[in-house]
Formats: C-alpha cells, sequence, structure tokens
C-alpha cells in the first residue's frame, strides 16, 4: 500500500508522520521486528533510501540495488522473485559406496557430505554435514550383507534426513534384503518383506527406488510409492557384445518362479526360445532338480535369475543342462549375494561365464576367472534424474 504526501511536502518535513508508521503493527510485521529498537534500527537504515524517493511515495525499493537492506523484501517482492527449483541431493551409505559414486558421476553430482560411524557397542551414529533443507534427497544404501547393519544404517539415515528438513526422502535400495521372505509357506512363519517395508515407511521415507525384487507383489507391501528397476538392460547389452547367434539361443529359468523373467528376457534376445528347470526344494538354500521342459541339445543357455546366493540352484540346473546336451551355459543375475560355498561352485567349470551387476559389492576373494560385473550406475542415475524431474521411469525399459 503506498502511503501518498503532499506535492509540497517532504519526507524531512515530517518525521513525526512516519515515526507514527514504523511503530504500528502491520509494518511491524512486514519488517520482520519483534521489539521496538529494532524497528528504530531498521529504520536508520532505510532513511537514506526513503530520501531519494522523489514523489513521495513509501513503495518497495529496487530490490536489485545493492543498498537495499535484506528485510526490506516482502512477501509480495518474494512472490515476484520466486526461489529457485527443488535441489537434489544424493548421499551414500557405507554398504555399497562404489556404486553410489559411479551414480553421481553419471549425474554430474557430488555425493552429499555425511558422517557414518559405529560406536565401540555396535550402535550406529549419522549426521548430515551439509545442509538439506528443503531439498530432494536420495539416500544409495542397499541392505546386502551384513543385512541387519545395513538395514539399520539406512533407516537411521533416513531419520537424520527427515529431521534436517529435507522436502522429500527417497531410499534407493539397489538390493532389497528379506525379499524372500514375500509369503507363508507354512504355519508360523514371519513376513519379513512386509515388515522390512513398514520400517522404512515409518522412518520417514516419501519414496523407494528398488531395484529387481524377488517378487512383484513385494511392491505392494509399501504404503509410499515404489520405482521398480530392472538390470537387464545392461545385462542385455554385454550379451550383445558376445556376438551369440540367434538361432543357438536358448534361455532358461532355472526354477518355474522365475518363468516371467526369463520370457521378458528371452523376448528381448529376439525373442529366443525358452526352457524351464523344474526343482523340489527340501528348505532354505537346498534345493534339488527334477527335470527340464524344453529343447537345449547344441544351443547356448543363458539362466537368468534375480539373485545367486549359494549358488545351488543355479549350478545344479546348469549341471542338468550339460546332460541334456547344451553346448554352452552362461548365468545372468542382478544380485551376488555369493554365500558360502556359492563361489567354489560356480568356479567348478560348469559355467562358460557368470555375469553380474555391481547391485552387491563382490569381494576381492570372491572373484573368479568366469565372473563378469557390469555397472548398474547408468540405470539408476537416469531414474533418479527422471523421479527428480517428475519424468517418465518405465519407459527406461521398454
Amino acid at each position: 500500500m503506498a502511503l501518498m504526501a503532499s506535492p509540497s511536502s517532504t519526507f524531512e518535513s515530517r518525521p513525526s508522520f512516519f515515526s507514527r508508521r514504523i511503530e504500528s503493527r502491520p509494518l511491524f510485521q512486514t519488517l520482520g521486528c519483534r521489539t521496538s529498537r529494532s524497528v528504530e534500527m531498521k529504520y536508520d537504515a532505510l532513511k537514506p533510501i526513503l530520501k531519494e524517493l522523489s514523489d513521495g511515495r513509501l513503495c518497495s525499493p529496487n530490490l536489485k540495488d545493492p543498498k537495499v537492506p535484506d528485510f526490506v523484501v516482502g512477501q509480495r517482492d518474494q512472490e515476484l522473485f520466486p526461489k529457485p527449483n527443488r535441489r537434489l541431493r544424493l548421499f551414500s551409505g557405507t554398504a555399497n559406496p562404489s556404486l553410489s559414486q559411479e551414480v553421481a558421476g553419471y549425474m554430474g553430482l557430488d555425493l552429499g557430505k555425511i558422517t557414518i560411524k559405529r560406536f565401540a557397542d555396535g550402535e550406529i551414529y549419522v549426521q548430515l554435514q551439509e545442509s538439506v533443507r528443503g531439498c530432494d534427497v536420495f539416500l544409495v544404501q542397499p541392505t546386502c550383507p551384513p543385512a541387519n547393519e545395513n538395514l539399520m544404517e539406512l533407516l537411521i539415515t533416513i531419520d537424520a534426513c527427515r529431521r534436517a528438513s529435507a522436502r522429500t526422502i527417497t531410499a534407493v535400495i539397489p538390493y532389497f534384503g528379506y525379499a524372500r521372505a514375500d509369503r507363508k509357506t507354512e504355519g508360523r512363519e514371519s513376513i519379513a518383506a512386509k515388515l522390512v517395508a513398514n520400517l522404512i515407511t515409518k522412518a520417514g521415507a516419501d519414496r523407494v527406488l528398488a531395484c529387481d525384487l524377488h517378487s512383484g507383489q513385494s511392491m505392494g507391501y509399501f504404503d509410499i510409492p515404489i520405482d521398480h528397476v530392472h538390470g537387464e538392460p545392461v545385462i542385455l547389452d554385454y550379451l550383445a557384445s558376445k556376438m551369440i547367434s540367434a538361432n543357438d539361443l536358448v534361455v532358461v529359468s532355472p526354477d518355474v518362479g522365475g518363468v516371467a523373467r526369463a520370457r521378458a528376457f528371452a523376448k528381448k534376445l529376439s525373442d529366443a526360445p525358452l526352457a524351464i528347470v523344474d526343482k523340489r526344494r527340501h528348505g532354505h538354500n537346498v534345493s534339488e532338480v527334477m527335470n527340464l521342459i524344453g529343447d537345449v541339445k547344441g544351443k547356448v543357455a543363458v539362466m537368468v535369475d534375480d539373485m545367486i546366493d549359494t549358488a545351488g540352484t543355479i549350478t545344479s540346473a546348469a549341471a542338468l543342462l550339460h546332460q541334456e546336451g547344451a553346448k554352452a551355459v552362461y548365468a545372468c543375475c542382478t544380485h551376488a549375494v555369493f554365500s558360502p560355498p556359492a563361489i567354489e561352485r560356480l568356479s567348478g567349470g560348469l559355467f562358460q561365464e557368470v555375469i553380474i551387476t555391481n547391485t552387491i559389492p563382490v569381494a576381492e576373494k570372491n572373484y573368479f576367472p568366469q565372473l563378469t560385473v557390469v555397472s548398474v550406475a547408468n540405470v539408476l542415475g537416469e531414474t533418479i534424474w527422471r523421479v527428480h524431474d517428475d519424468g517418465s521411469v518405465s519407459s527406461i525399459f521398454q
């Protein structure tokens, strides 16, 4: 609101008028003042500016003028000069820092500064070393072995971001632990996948970005949006470089539960034929191969699975494929858990090559000649950009 003065009057000739106005409540709120002393100080700072108003109007001065104090900018002026667009911050836990660094490199960002340490009794301490107020925060932390340690670290980091007033928090989980406990197969069993989803939600995450969940229904366990990322594009790109003839290729599912995954994989490999290994499981991490559905004789068999844990299923299936006449067997998976004795089984000569991604870091002692690691950093980085910009994620994998 402009306060008009008569043409003949000047600011100096009427100091009492402005003194009364400067102590009124509306101007107190405009200037953000709390005490009469602060009003007086701010009034003194305004004197040189008000003297320059030749027409006798009291209005908002030029905001770009370096002589204008910051407190002069009111609510209406802030609307004329909006704040910058939402900012993006990328932080890494300790589970897979190399993957986080690759993702940051693809996105052209620096990883956020964060302190994560453990006390003598094993408790985890997390502190952000930079402001995230009003930012879109993405936390890269797979819950790979040690699963409980990494999961707790993820929850505490989410809590730290929430208490630091982050605008949104997205948990980027390249490997989602406890995903196999997604249903009850026997009485009195827990469904740990749902429990972990609840923990992540209650900790303060607004969104989850997960890579190749063990089963599709796990997405329904989250009460917040979840973006499902697939590692197959980078594996398909690598297989294309092997120059395997489409006529010699057959895609194999190591169990009945992975048929949908193998069928989608085969469709993108020039619609290759599909074979299925039928197995009967007698216990956790124990399996027995029964028979093969499909023809693999004289062909290159590519087995596709979401993870390799102890490698019992996939090595038993590879032995059956060789018995059925396959001339070479490739194993492809997204998550290389590699619990003992996986390395001994995989390096035993049954596989031409074992192709995995880096969603889980591979210890140096677990490398063997047939192992090939491809990176999903570009896929994760592109997905993060699209989530931040409200773009389509599914179009990446079409």
